[in-house]
Formats: C-alpha cells, structure tokens, sequence
C-alpha cells in the first residue's frame, strides 16, 4: 500500500524538465540574470551580492521551479568544447551578439529563442528599438518556425526578468511535441 500511495504522490508533484542555455559575450550579464531570475522565482534563494559575481570559468548551473515545470539553466559561453552540449538544451536565451551562431546551429532547429537586450539600468545602453532592427537585419531569415522574442531587462536591478521566465514557460506549452520534456523520474 505504501508503494501506491508513494508512487501516486510521486506521479501528482513531478516536474517536466527543460534545459535552458544563456549565451553570450563575456560581462553580457549572464551570472547576474540567472542569480536574478534564481532570487525571484526560488523561495528563500537569497542569491549572490552582483558585486561578487566574476567571470565564469566553465559553466554556471541554476534551476528554477515553476508549476509543474523545472528550467535548469546552463550558463556558458560559446567555447567550442561545450557546444557538444546544444543537442540536449529546449530553449535558449542569448545576450544580443551571439544569436546568428545559436539559430545557424543544426542542433538547435526549433528551439525557442529569447533574445535580451540587457543593462537597460544603463543611461546610453541600446535599447530594444536599437537592437531588434540589427537582429532582423542579421538573423530573421535564419529564425524559420521557432518561437523568438527580443526584450529588454537589466539583470542588476531584475526589471524584465519576470516576463523572460515566464515566456519561456508559455513556450514550453506551445513546443513540448518539438523538444519534449525529461521526466525528472526518468533521470
């Protein structure tokens, strides 16, 4: 009886999980906008002083729960040794300037993309009205039938962040029959 009852537990609080890939150049904001994403959707998650967060050397994990979703977030840079890890990944957001490369990429067709203009809390920074324009310019001829947004946020002070994570979420819904989700009773 207890078997059952586990196992129908089990079954009603388990999550569907999708790896998420941030992209982007060094300083783009990558570390700052998953601890910022990580603070406002993980309860009691007090997350990192912005002041302490240095370069990345390899590659940054962080997950997120929302409903019945799980994003686990893998925040890397471009490096040729980790692009191995692009078949694996259901939705990427990319700081600006590394789009082209994600959306060329044979092992991510389809896949959802969220582009970020970030660092908005700065006074001269490049607002989306810049950069959507340089991006259609470059790249909406690679975009084909994914789902593709660009927004603008600041990873510092967490404006935008909300709606990026829930638009990935809204994405999920729409593409699970295209990259389908690991059941995390599976792994």
């Amino acid at each position: 009886m207890y078997t059952l009852v586990s196992g129908f537990y089990k079954y009603m609080l388990r999550k569907d999980e999708f790896c998420v890939l941030i992209l982007g150049l060094d300083n783009a904001g990558k570390t700052t906008y998953l601890e910022s994403a990580k603070t406002k959707f993980t309860k009691n998650y007090k997350g990192m002083n912005p002041s302490k967060i240095t370069t990345t050397v390899g590659l940054n994990i962080g997950q997120i729960d929302i409903n019945t979703v799980r994003l686990n977030f893998w925040d890397l840079g471009g490096q040729l040794e980790l692009q191995s890890l692009w078949d694996k990944v259901s939705f990427i957001i990319t700081f600006t300037y590394f789009a082209d490369k994600m959306i060329s990429n044979e092992n991510l067709i389809g896949v959802p993309l969220l582009v970020l203009a970030n660092k908005q809390d700065i006074r001269d920074c490049m607002g989306v009205r810049e950069v959507k324009p340089i991006f259609n310019k470059n790249s909406a001829h690679l975009i084909g039938r994914r789902d593709c947004m660009v927004m603008p946020v600041s990873a510092l002070t967490g404006e935008g962040i909300d709606e990026g994570i829930r638009w990935l979420v809204e994405c999920i819904k729409r593409n699970c029959d295209v990259r389908p989700p690991r059941n995390l009773e599976d792994t």
